[in-house]
């Protein structure tokens, strides 16, 4: 990669990060309209990798989009509801739109929701009900995981974690990641936990956690690679100069979440 790429590819990661962050601290509100935009280019991606859009797939892209935007303020509760009654217009619309494959369309349209729509609406809950901070944890280390794992991968990796999805991804990787991870829960429960939200977790809760984002982290990446590979592309997109589409920025994201939502509900965080 050279100067310039490597430069673009920084300059935008920081933006993304930049924005992130200002949004958690900003609060639930904002927050939550930055996870709606993520959702919104998230399902046009999905859907423009999947099948080609047109102006007759317009009505249901637009259905899908209102979906996954209700799933994210489901904290709410009330859009829990108009997303229901979002899902009966989507079945019921595939009847009247000609297609050769109307199954095809309408498992396309529940996974994005689902895959997409779901997890960013569980980041948002966590956020209300928890607290933002916590939320700013997980992210801190989804980005620690994959600098772990990129350090310890590019100069040990040998053996190929999962190379019929993923060539590049090594064992040694994994494990650098997890044991960053696992550093980092500790660290940040001892010396952080009241500014992190992790007020009331014991060091080894806090380790938990860290284990929880790596091997949730690595799967959610694996699935997006697995699609990709699927549909032959490099990228979901080019939205994010240097780093390809949202979804290449958040797949990890969306299999954590889930995953720390149980997790914290076992420790009746929840």
């Amino acid at each position: 990669m050279d100067i310039k790429k490597l430069s673009v590819r920084t300059a935008s990661g920081l933006v993304y990060i930049g924005i992130i962050i200002g949004c958690i601290f900003w609060g639930i509100i904002p927050f939550s309209f930055m996870a709606a935009v993520f959702a919104t280019l998230g399902i046009i991606e999905f859907e423009k990798i999947t099948h080609e859009l047109t102006i007759k797939t317009i009505p249901t892209l637009l259905l899908d989009i209102a979906g996954a935007v209700c799933l994210v303020f489901g904290w709410m509760l009330y859009p829990i509801f108009i997303w229901i009654f979002i899902l009966i217009c989507r079945m019921t619309l595939q009847l009247y739109i000609r297609s050769e494959s109307p199954l095809a369309d309408l498992s396309k349209s529940m996974m994005a929701q689902l895959y997409i729509g779901l997890p960013l609406g569980i980041m948002t809950l966590i956020g209300e009900w928890v607290s933002l901070p916590i939320v700013f944890t997980i992210f801190l280390m989804i980005w620690i995981n994959d600098t772990g794992a990129f350090l310890v991968g590019s100069t040990l990796g040998k053996h190929r974690l999962f190379e019929r999805i993923s060539p590049k991804k090594s064992w040694e990787g994994f494990f650098g990641g997890l044991i960053f991870n696992i550093i980092a829960g500790g660290v940040f429960c001892t010396y952080a936990s009241s500014f992190l939200g992790m007020n009331g977790m014991n060091i080894y809760e806090g380790i938990g956690l860290g284990i929880v984002v790596t091997v949730f982290g690595t799967w959610g990446d694996l699935i997006e690679s697995m699609i990709k590979r699927n549909l032959q592309i490099k990228d979901s997109g080019n939205i994010i100069p240097g780093h390809g589409g949202i979804l290449d920025r958040i797949d990890s994201l969306l299999l954590v979440m889930p995953a720390t939502f149980i997790y914290m509900c076992l420790l009746d965080f929840i």
